[in-house]
C-alpha cells in the first residue's frame, strides 16, 4: 500500500495507471474510519484495478464553531482498514496541498447547497463541492464512492459530476448500521452511553415512516409531522428538521410518489446525527432505493 501526501505523487501514480490502461477508483473520506467506509472501499474494489483511499479532514466544510479541531483522527487505525480492504494508495494531504493559497476560488451546486443541512450549515456544501472537485481534479478516477447516509451529498456531488462534464461514475453505498439501527458514523463516538442508547430513534422513526408508506400511506405533509413527533418523543434528541422532499431537487412534496428522500437530523447533546430513507413510488409500489 502506498502513501502518498502531495500533487507530485498524485500525478506520478495517475500517469503509471493510465499508461498501463489502469482503471481508477477514489472513496474520499475525512479519516476515522469505520465499517460504513470499509463498505465503500469494499464496493468499489472489485470495479476498478487501483483502489485510492483519501483521509483529508476538510476545513472549508466546517462552520464557525462547529467540531473541525476535535474532529476524530486516528491515522494508525485508518490504515488497518485501508490495508484489510486491500487499498492502494492512500492520500493523506495537509491543508497546505488542498489549498496552496488562501482560498478565494470555491465551488458551488446553488440551490441544492441550501436546503436540508445547508439551511443549518450554510457555507458546509460550497467546501464539500470545493474539495471534492479538487480530488477530482487531481486523481482524474474513474469511479468515485459515496455513502447514502449523507444523502444530500450524493445529490450534489451526482449534480457536480453532470455540470462539470467529469466522466467519473457515481458509485453510491447503502448505508451500514449498528445492530440496533444506527447509522454508522465518525461522529458517534462523541456520544455519551444515554445519548449513544436514544440515537436509535432517528432509524426507528424513519422504519414507521416506511412501513406506512408501504401501507397505503401518500400524505408527506402528515407523515413528515409523525416522523418528526416520533423523534421529539425521545428526550434526549433535539430535532433539527424531519422531512420529505424529490429525491432529485430535495424540494418538498405533498404527495408520496416518484423517487422521494424522507431525511432527519437531530441533536443528542453536542452530536448532530443524520439518517434518511429513499423510496420509489409508483402506485402501490414501494421500494427502497439509493439517493
Amino acid at each position: 500500500m502506498e502513501w502518498i501526501s502531495d500533487a507530485t505523487g498524485v500525478r506520478r501514480v495517475v500517469s503509471r495507471a493510465r499508461a498501463r490502461q489502469l482503471t481508477i477508483g477514489l472513496v474520499p473520506t475525512m479519516g476515522a474510519l469505520h465499517a460504513g467506509h470499509a463498505a465503500l472501499l469494499s464496493a468499489l474494489r472489485p470495479q476498478v484495478d487501483v483502489l485510492v483511499l483519501s483521509v483529508f479532514v476538510n476545513p472549508t466544510q466546517f462552520g464557525p464553531g462547529e467540531d473541525f479541531d476535535t474532529y476524530p483522527r486516528d491515522l494508525a487505525a485508518d490504515a488497518a482498514w485501508a490495508e484489510a480492504a486491500r487499498v492502494d494508495v492512500v492520500f493523506h494531504p495537509d491543508a497546505s496541498v488542498m489549498y496552496p493559497v488562501p482560498p478565494q476560488t470555491f465551488v458551488e451546486v446553488q440551490g441544492l447547497d441550501r436546503r436540508l443541512e445547508g439551511a443549518v450549515r450554510p457555507t458546509h456544501f460550497r467546501g464539500v463541492a470545493t474539495v471534492v472537485s479538487k480530488l477530482l481534479n487531481l486523481w482524474t478516477p474513474d469511479a468515485v464512492a459515496f455513502g447514502q447516509k449523507d444523502a444530500q451529498q450524493v445529490v450534489l456531488v451526482r449534480r457536480l459530476l453532470q455540470e462539470m462534464l467529469w466522466p467519473t461514475r457515481l458509485v453510491v453505498v447503502p448505508t451500514v448500521r449498528e445492530p440496533d439501527g444506527l447509522a454508522q458514523s465518525s461522529r458517534n463516538a462523541y456520544l455519551s452511553p444515554a445519548e449513544r442508547a436514544a440515537a436509535p430513534v432517528l432509524h426507528r422513526a424513519l422504519s414507521d415512516l416506511e412501513q406506512a408508506v408501504r401501507g397505503g400511506a401518500r400524505d408527506a405533509r402528515r407523515l413528515s409531522a409523525e416522523l418528526a413527533r416520533a423523534i421529539q418523543g425521545e428526550p434526549l434528541a433535539q430535532l433539527d428538521y424531519a422531512v420529505v422532499v424529490d429525491a432529485d431537487t430535495l424540494e418538498p412534496v405533498p404527495i408520496m410518489a416518484g423517487r422521494v428522500l424522507v431525511a432527519v437530523a437531530a441533536r443528542f447533546g453536542a452530536t448532530r446525527l443524520l439518517d434518511n430513507c429513499c423510496l420509489n413510488i409508483s402506485g402501490a409500489d414501494v421500494q427502497a432505493v439509493m439517493p
